[in-house]
């Protein structure tokens, strides 16, 4: 053979390898081509979103860390040991602000089973120690000033629930506006706004979540009507959200109403934008079986599509036309597992957001931004924690326009949306969960975001960008965020690695 011959010869056998794995390394290539890509979707330019749970706004028993649980006292005391009492937190913080506001705008939803039997003291006397008869929580003007004026500094929506206990109701049982029109004016009275609402929280567990005993589906359709007649007059500009149900289609048991009753019941209820809540499993302090290896499998990154799929089926039956908001979620139900707070459940939180935006979810809402493991920023000093630095970079670089990657490998899963802030551009995530090297063929210049752990062990609170590792400054404020430049060609995917590339068109 000649020397043109071999050349030619060598170049085939490199375009052959292309898209397959090579069987000396394991390393699986994956070809990107954005020339053509397929518009399948837009998502809310406020898609990332937050939960403050009311439990953290008024103060009171929230999920208690796991260097703290005496197991002592779990074996007397049962499910109650399981809490500790925290203190109101200070929405006026200045780091929480300045950190909360990098992944703006957003959705700030102020829920929870709390809110459910929740009290608003409607005046600026000093809180009450008890809560009124029917009733078990107190929140103060000062406290819901607190809310509004954190949602107005980093250009928030404020999206809440209100309470359906018995204090709210006459003396025949039923819905009255004796709690939610105080709130509302006070709301009004201060320049906040109230975005959108779901009438309470989570009534496919009304049974435990503070309502009445006997609570149905036909008791809620009868309270959603008077409801919506209130908001209708009082504040038509708020968007009625709703069911606001979880774990049906078989992920998590113990539903008292189910969504379909709810849908079926008579006042039919007539939500603008359907929402639901999900949690893959429950957590270690609720007895959950999960274990670390669960949360880089594909059973588990996908099943938020399985936790879609029955409210999507609920949806497409009784409101076809209503957008679908995913209003609460995180790694697992009651606070999460203790890695939740660890890079580990990055991986989850971008699949989540990746797979999610595919299916046309506008909003997803994430639980919590500051109180249990599952928390964005730790409870009590507001460091970030990876799943921060992964919601930092998605809101950096991920448009609203989704496209289909049209990607088929067993390999690291691929995610498109059109560059943020930019007229022209793609930013490209690239989720690796495997233990194994892969590469993409990339068919121009980008850059390159990409995040790792900080050493070999997957449990760590400490990630680095680009090989350095991300840490806020001196002074508390966060670091610059800057990509690496590659060349078109192929791009290394490490194990156990999150990869964005953006290739800005200008």
């Amino acid at each position: 053979m000649n020397y043109i011959t071999d050349t030619a010869i060598i170049v085939l056998l490199f375009v052959l390898s292309l898209g397959k794995t090579n069987e000396d390394s394991g390393r699986k290539v994956i070809e990107l081509n954005i020339a053509d890509l397929k518009l399948i979707g837009r998502v809310d330019d406020r898609y990332q979103s937050v939960n403050i749970e009311m439990c953290e706004v008024v103060g009171g028993d929230f999920w208690i860390p796991y260097h703290l649980v005496d197991p002592e006292k779990v074996k007397s005391g049962g499910f109650a040991a399981l809490k500790r009492e925290i203190p109101p937190v200070n929405l006026y913080d200045k780091k929480l602000r300045t950190l909360a506001s990098a992944l703006g705008p957003m959705y700030v939803r102020v829920s929870g089973t709390w809110a459910n039997t929740t009290y608003f003291q409607d005046n600026d006397k000093p809180k009450l120690e008890f809560a009124p008869e029917g009733f078990e929580n107190v929140l103060t003007r000062k406290e819901w000033k607190g809310v509004i004026d954190f949602c107005n500094t980093m250009d928030a929506k404020l999206v809440t629930s209100f309470a359906i206990s018995n204090g709210i109701r006459d003396k025949d049982g039923n819905w009255t506006s004796a709690q939610i029109e105080p709130l509302v004016n006070y709301t009004k009275s201060i320049g906040g706004e109230i975005a959108a609402a779901e009438m309470f929280n989570e009534p496919s567990h009304a049974g435990h979540g503070g309502a009445p005993d006997g609570y149905d589906a036909n008791w809620y359709a009868k309270d959603f009507a008077a409801f919506k007649m209130y908001v209708d007059s009082a504040i038509p500009e708020m968007k009625i959200l709703g069911p606001g149900s979880t774990g049906e289609g078989g992920i998590i048991p113990g539903q008292s109403i189910s969504t379909d009753d709810i849908m079926c019941a008579e006042p039919k209820p007539e939500f603008e934008i359907l929402t639901y809540h999900y949690y893959g499993w429950m957590s270690k302090r609720c007895m959950g079986s999960l274990t670390p290896e669960n949360a880089l499998t594909k059973e588990w990154l996908s099943k938020t599509e399985l936790g879609l799929k029955y409210y999507q089926d609920a949806r497409d039956k009784y409101v076809p036309d209503a957008p679908m908001w995913l209003t609460e979620t995180a790694e697992a139900a009651c606070g999460g597992n203790p890695w939740a707070a660890t890079y580990i459940d990055c991986f989850r939180y971008l699949e989540q957001l990746g797979r999610l935006a595919k299916k046309n979810v506008q909003v997803v809402m994430h639980n919590t931004l500051c109180a249990s493991e599952y928390a964005l920023l730790e409870q009590d000093t507001h460091e970030p924690r990876p799943n921060y630095w992964a919601a930092l970079l998605w809101n950096k670089l991920m448009g609203t326009k989704v496209y289909d990657a049209d990607i088929q490998t067993d390999g690291p899963d691929v995610f498109i949306h059109n560059l943020k802030n930019a007229s022209k551009g793609y930013a490209v995530l690239i989720v690796n969960p495997k233990d194994v090297t892969s590469s993409i063929e990339i068919p121009a210049a980008a850059e390159q975001f990409l995040l790792t752990a900080d050493g070999d062990n997957l449990q760590t609170k400490t990630v680095k960008l680009n090989g350095e590792v991300l840490q806020l400054k001196s002074d508390e404020t966060l670091p610059e965020i800057n990509g690496k430049k590659v060349k078109a060609g192929a791009v290394e995917i490490p194990p156990h690695s999150i990869e964005f590339l953006v290739f800005d068109d200008k």
